[in-house]
């Protein structure tokens, strides 16, 4: 994770150079230099960490200056918003801006001051390195390597995995590819029983009869072609020539050439059986050329990949992926049991199965978790021991290297960097939370974890191509798909995992009295803490980044908890949740928090004023103001938070015009906006606007013409607007409009009438939904939908009532 963090720092550096403006170029270009010294043995030091303490605690100081140094450089940029806001203004306001305290010139000096000391701390880290002994070379040596497996198994010692068997054979059986090879793969976290699954397979008596030469070959890693090829001839060699290991290939005796051929004589003109066990390549280059040479092989051929990936799977796979689910509960506990005793000894310790049974529960049918706890409980009878395996995470408790930690850690290690540190986060949520894409992507936003890419794509659409890579890597599942959002889960392992790389900067408080390590910096609340709780954790903490609070129904935000923390301990922070918050006005203090990205102020139902201060936050990406009933007005000067990405707002006001000047937007949601009968004049000027969702607003009658010029705009989304009558925008047709809309939903509009002429226009959009708009509704059951069909009738999915048209 530190070298990412690294990367990101030096990266704004190099990029932005935005202390140049204040003088401070010779001590920038010191503070890069010593960034590029340390970054050079990163790479080892972090692999290398979990195995020397000194190391850990070399990173934890690094990572603590890395922090600190991620700061100047907001503050920086902090600075150079201001300004770029204040340029834009009147006389009045660029004179005072000069005599402020954050005018550039003493700024500058303050700055300056603190790259110094920042760059003199890197600089004895960096002299520290020696005394650890890190590697001089920067090459990727990774300590952690999955022993390389084989074809046996003991059938017998499998349990609960005779169905997954039977249907896999039946799918071998059934798949049948256009070309002389099917490719069949399992996917699955690690610790699943993959491997042992397609052990069970290949030892199994009918792919024993029908493939005469069968070759299992372990990939790991490491997928080199010719030392594939070699395995796979010496796989035969000991096989199908009677296994005496005589005269073993070794890879580098051969030239590719001499591989190539030996692999065709060796196969033969018989169909063969191949596992390429425990495969990580992504690069379908490597495949293709693989899948190449085995190509003449015969019709029939069965290749089974084993793989933790989802897009390894759908690179070498012919057929669908079998995805291979967890154990049942009651064959976890059986395989617990068969691990924590010797046979028939569970009988004699009743009591103690008792509590394994809540042992198992914690496995989540994972078989090698199974195994890791019953191994660790084994010959140990003491109850008191085995409650506390039971009350203990997992990542808390000793791992052997073949245990499920570690084979998760493998996957860990696999990530890229830039990913890393974005699954790390998650370790805040509970398990089994329900993740959001939009939601999970703003809140890595606000923490720098997406880093900008150089074809300048949306930081949204990074933000989901992580999440799909999280997924596709098996680090997320359950993936739902909604209309303009997606649903995920972790797997509790995969949690135990996030918790354990993530233990001195993120924590998720779940109990009172907590002990809190200082380094903290990322901190949520999973259970419904009291003030004095609270202020004594907050209190605890310097340099917070992040405070949520997952338990929503009681938080104790109220104006006693703002005044007493007095925004003090927060003015690192870059995501705060004060959502059911209860008081009247957010203090004008807010403003000092000048590096905050994401504040959420949700279903605050006294809130009635917004500090015209809080326009100062140039830096903020999300503000969420959904269900703040009694808030009276947006502020005034609301157009100045040029960074504004995501914005959710209830109000009173009835003229949202402000919100034209954010010209940064890229979700806006109007919600219960009740005194609002035409929302948003003007609104063309928002021309990154993607999504917009209108709820709630009893008032409004029609949208405005303007909106039809959003020409970025994705998603629209009007539901339960008890008035609305039309979509035409006052009749003006001539206006072009949404030349980019995919998805539009009308939702609960009972006084639309029609759909609008401009429909036909929309030649991006695919998918249209309506639900509960009776009057729309009536004329398609009265088969008078004719009239409006031409509107329609070139988009590919529409909806009606949950229906879809054919």
């Amino acid at each position: 994770m530190a070298e990412s963090f690294l990367s990101s720092i030096a990266g704004i550096v190099a990029e932005k150079k935005i202390c140049l403006a204040w003088g401070a170029r010779r001590k920038l270009e010191r503070f890069e230099g010593v960034l590029g010294t340390i970054k050079a043995e990163l790479v080892d030091a972090e692999e290398k960490q979990w195995t020397n303490p000194q190391l850990r605690d070399w990173l934890g100081k690094l990572k603590n200056v890395c922090y600190d140094a991620e700061d100047v450089l907001d503050e920086f940029e902090y600075h150079a918003l201001e300004y770029k806001v204040v340029s834009h203004g009147s006389i009045k306001r660029k004179v005072l801006h000069f005599f402020s305290s954050s005018n550039p010139l003493p700024f500058g000096f303050k700055m300056s001051h603190r790259i110094r000391e920042i760059t003199e701390r890197l600089e004895e880290i960096a002299a520290d390195k020696n005394k650890i002994m890190l590697a001089s070379d920067v090459s990727r040596a990774p300590v952690l390597y999955r022993e390389m497996t084989h074809s046996f198994v003991n059938a017998s010692d499998v349990i609960g995995r005779d169905k997954d068997k039977e249907n896999f054979l039946q799918l071998l059986k059934n798949s049948c590819d256009m070309e002389s090879i099917s490719v069949i793969p399992i996917v699955g976290l690690g610790g699943l029983g993959k491997t042992t699954l397609a052990k069970l397979v290949y030892n199994d008596e009918c792919v024993v009869q029908n493939f005469k030469k069968r070759m299992w070959v372990c990939i790991s890693d490491d997928f080199d072609l010719k030392k594939v090829i070699v395995d796979i001839i010496n796989s035969i060699k000991t096989t199908a020539e009677g296994g005496s290991g005589v005269g073993l290939l070794k890879h580098n005796e051969l030239s590719m050439e001499q591989s190539r051929t030996l692999l065709h004589s060796t196969l033969g003109n018989e169909p063969f059986f191949l596992v390429l066990d425990d495969t990580w390549n992504e690069d379908r280059q490597k495949w293709i050329e693989l899948k190449t040479v085995l190509m003449n092989g015969v019709k029939g051929s069965k290749i089974v990949v084993t793989t933790r990936s989802h897009r390894v799977a759908s690179i070498m796979g012919t057929v669908p992926a079998y995805l291979l689910e967890g154990l049942s509960y009651d064959d976890c506990l059986s395989l617990f049991l068969k691990w924590a005793f010797k046979e028939g000894q569970e009988r004699q310790h009743p009591k103690l199965v008792h509590i394994g049974k809540g042992i198992v529960a914690k496995c989540k049918g994972v078989p090698l978790a199974a195994r890791t706890l019953g191994s660790l409980l084994f010959s140990k009878f003491e109850e008191r021991y085995w409650a506390y395996v039971r009350d203990n995470e997992i990542w808390k408790l000793e791992q052997k290297e073949c245990d499920i930690l570690p084979a998760l850690r493998l996957s860990y290690e696999q990530l890229p960097s830039y990913l890393k540190r974005c699954f790390a986060y998650c370790s805040i949520f509970p398990k089994d939370y329900s993740f959001n894409n939009v939601n999970l992507v703003n809140m890595w936003s606000s923490q720098g974890l997406i880093q900008q890419s150089e074809e300048e794509q949306d930081l949204e659409d990074i933000g989901d191509r992580y999440i799909e890579e999280l997924l596709s890597r098996s680090f997320f599942q359950d993936r739902v798909q909604n209309w303009s959002y997606v649903n995920f889960k972790m797997h509790d392992l995969m949690h135990d995992l996030a918790a354990f790389v993530s233990q001195t900067e993120c924590t998720l408080i779940d109990c009172v009295n907590p002990t809190i390590p200082g380094t903290v910096r990322h901190v949520s609340f999973s259970y419904e803490v009291d003030y004095e709780e609270l202020l004594r954790v907050v209190g605890q903490l310097n340099g917070i980044r992040t405070l949520l609070f997952i338990v929503k129904e009681k938080t104790p935000h109220d104006e006693q908890f703002l005044n007493t923390c007095n925004m003090s301990k927060f003015k690192c922070i870059k995501m705060l949740d004060l959502s059911n918050s209860d008081f009247d006005t957010l203090p004008s203090s807010i403003a000092n928090l000048k590096l905050l990205r994401f504040l959420n102020l949700n279903l605050n139902k006294r809130i009635k004023k917004l500090p015209n201060s809080i326009c100062k936050l140039f830096h903020l990406q999300t503000l969420l103001l959904r269900e703040c009933n009694r808030l009276e007005k947006l502020p005034k000067e609301i157009g100045n938070l040029i960074n504004l990405r995501y914005l959710a707002i209830t109000t009173k006001q009835s003229d949202l015009g402000g919100i034209r000047h954010l010209e940064s937007l890229r979700i806006l949601l109007i919600c219960q906006c009740e005194n609002s009968e035409f929302l948003l004049q003007g609104m063309q000027t928002l021309t990154a606007l993607r999504a917009l969702h209108i709820e709630s607003c009893s008032s409004l009658e029609t949208l405005t013409p303007s909106m039809k010029q959003l020409r970025s705009l994705e998603f629209l989304r009007i539901w339960d607007c008890e008035k609305l009558k039309s979509l035409d925008g006052n009749g003006e047709q001539h206006i072009p409009g949404f030349r980019n809309l995919r998805v539009l939903q009308l939702i609960q509009l009972p006084k639309l009438e029609a759909l609008p002429e401009w429909m036909r226009s929309l030649k991006s959009l695919d998918a249209l939904c309506i639900e509960a708009c009776p009057q729309l509704t009536e004329r398609w059951r009265q088969q008078t939908i004719e009239e409006d069909w031409y509107k329609i009738s070139h988009v590919p999915n529409i909806y009606i009532d949950g229906i879809k048209l054919i």
